[in-house]
């Protein structure tokens, strides 16, 4: 599943939350830490990743980063990769367009940004990298009905026009999954409206999808429907159930 292609992409995983609407099971470790049939979610994550030949990971720490820290170490040894930290100190008052403006320095080149709460396998990820033409790109879903928490697109054709949850449902075309690749011009672009938005008073209030949706009223922004591949978003302990179910049967 490697290509040279791939290989070169740096992987930004954001994992600083806590993960508070799974109180009590994220007490005493940040989300990204919950076990998912025997792995911890960032495991799977950046498994599926490294098996796309993807070896150069930052992930963007906060809540209890001591115990994510100790975590990635493990994976890194296990995996012979790298893994570096960026902790993100306003964790518990900002959103993460926050910590995607902490890690502003890691965006120097190629890379996919993921939220870390999602559970998906390689086939998924590699849809994703190799649908990635433009020099921004964003995973879509296709679905019959679109509810509040689910992060909304307008599309028009090919090109991503708007990006949020609070997007009229009438007016959806897909879902935006979680995943983000910049390559290209797109970095450099990206880095210059996280500075933007985090200037906005309401700036620490944002999530990053907001900074996208300016983005895409100043350059082309692209999606990659990963189709009928397996995933899943875990928000709500309803959420974790249904992940461990879906990948006892991987």
């Amino acid at each position: 599943m490697t290509s040279s292609a791939s290989s070169s992409l740096k992987v930004i995983i954001l994992g600083a939350g806590q993960g508070k609407r799974l109180l009590p099971l994220t007490a005493d470790a940040p989300k990204a830490l919950l076990d998912i049939g025997g792995q911890t979610l960032v495991h799977r994550q950046i498994s599926a990743f490294a098996k796309c030949g993807l070896k150069d990971f930052v992930v963007i720490t906060g809540y209890n980063a001591h115990l994510m820290e100790t975590e990635l170490e493990t994976i890194a040894k296990e995996l012979n990769i790298e893994i570096r930290t960026v902790f993100n100190p306003f964790y518990a008052v900002a959103d993460n367009l926050a910590s995607c403006w902490m890690a502003r320095h890691e965006m120097d080149g190629d890379f996919i940004q993921v939220n870390g709460d999602n559970v998906f396998q390689a086939d998924l990820a590699q849809c994703i990298i190799d649908g990635a033409k433009g020099d921004v790109t964003v995973a879509t879903n296709f679905k019959d009905a679109y509810d509040a928490d689910d992060m909304k697109v307008m599309m028009d054709g090919d090109r991503l026009t708007e990006v949020g949850k609070m997007l009229p449902v009438e007016a959806v075309d897909a879902e935006a999954i979680g995943f983000y690749v910049f390559k290209g011009n797109g970095p450099a672009a990206y880095r210059n409206i996280l500075d933007e938005a985090m200037r906005d008073p309401f700036g620490l209030k944002q999530w990053f999808p907001s900074a996208v949706g300016l983005l895409a009223k100043q350059i082309e922004i692209g999606v990659v429907n990963v189709g009928d591949r397996e995933w899943a978003e875990v928000d709500f302990p309803v959420d974790l159930q249904a992940a461990r179910l879906m990948v006892a049967g991987w």
